[in-house]
């Protein structure tokens, strides 16, 4: 049975979506596009978890197609950082409209289904450097306690 008419469907439907939520309100006077996330983020803390959940289906429906979890975990990463920044009043908004982490996860899904390897491979090394990007993070806060720890102590000894 050839699937191809219903991914043709479910990409069609999920870039419709991605379009509603990130690109569907033009701003007058300018190129640039909001879409109803940027509105639903106004509304603090409540209005970012619905749109993480609204950008959460695009992410099932990828899991859906069998998407692998390289491809997933880059799409996750898009909703998470969105979610994230969107939280703080304002700015985070303003970086909801840019970022349009809906777009960006239908292209991933789309490059996914279109070359599949060269895609995963993308997402592999993205995934390979968030990791390793947390780690040395981690790592550096450690120390930076550790010395100031020491700092502290040597205050307190003195």
């Amino acid at each position: 049975m050839d699937h191809r008419p219903i991914t043709w469907q479910v990409r069609e439907r999920l870039a419709w979506l991605a379009w509603l939520l990130d690109s569907s309100i033009p701003i007058p006077g300018t190129r640039f596009t909001i879409g109803l996330d940027a509105l639903i983020g106004l509304f603090p803390v409540v209005g970012d978890a619905v749109g993480v959940v609204l950008s959460s289906y695009i992410v099932r429906e990828a899991a859906a197609l069998g998407a692998p979890r390289s491809i997933l975990a880059r799409m996750a990463f898009n909703v998470a950082l969105e979610g994230l920044v969107g939280m703080i009043p304002l700015a985070g908004d303003v970086f909801d409209a840019a970022w349009k982490a809906n777009q960006r996860n239908v292209r991933l899904l789309g490059a996914w289904l279109d070359a599949p390897r060269a895609a995963q491979r993308s997402s592999r090394a993205f995934v390979a450097a968030l990791v390793a990007g947390t780690a040395a993070f981690l790592v550096a806060a450690c120390v930076a306690g550790f010395f100031i720890a020491r700092w502290l102590w040597s205050l307190l000894g003195t």
